[in-house]
């Protein structure tokens, strides 16, 4: 059997469990001709026990009208959040700290993304992680 062609890959951010034939799901899944309530069945079954996070789905769709995708873990910023339990980072990065992060939280930040990011050293996506963190008006230690 041959390898099925790709046609395209798409990327979307939605809520765990409970993403819906509405936009984004239906007009980014509809204008390649997908079965739009089979890929949300199977995503929120897929999310169900990760529900109140957002998590990105990477979607591989195929010359013959098929897909598979993949879930990714949910973006570093919505980790740090998380972290520091608020919700939402400071409205003027770099004058305003929104919280601070200490080393242990960015590490383990770090390591629990890494195979999300574009490096295999746990030093720089602490890098990665902290500069995020900056970009939100959050202080890291």
């Amino acid at each position: 059997m041959a390898a099925k062609k790709v046609k395209t890959l798409l990327k979307l951010n939605l809520p765990a469990g409970k993403a819906t034939a509405a936009p984004p799901v239906g007009p980014a899944l509809g204008q390649h001709g997908l079965a739009i309530m089979e890929f949300v069945k199977a995503y929120n079954e897929r999310t169900a026990k990760l529900e109140g996070q957002t998590i990105p789905a990477v979607i591989t769709v195929y010359e013959d009208r098929t897909f598979t995708f993949v879930t990714k873990l949910p973006p570093v910023a919505a980790m740090i959040k998380k972290a520091l339990g608020i919700d939402k980072g400071g409205g003027k990065a770099g004058r305003e700290s929104a919280g601070k992060l200490t080393k242990a939280q960015v590490e383990q930040i770090a390591k629990d993304k890494l195979a999300d990011l574009n490096t295999d050293d746990v030093s720089q996506a602490m890098k990665v992680v902290a500069g995020t963190a900056r970009s939100m008006g959050i202080d890291v230690e």
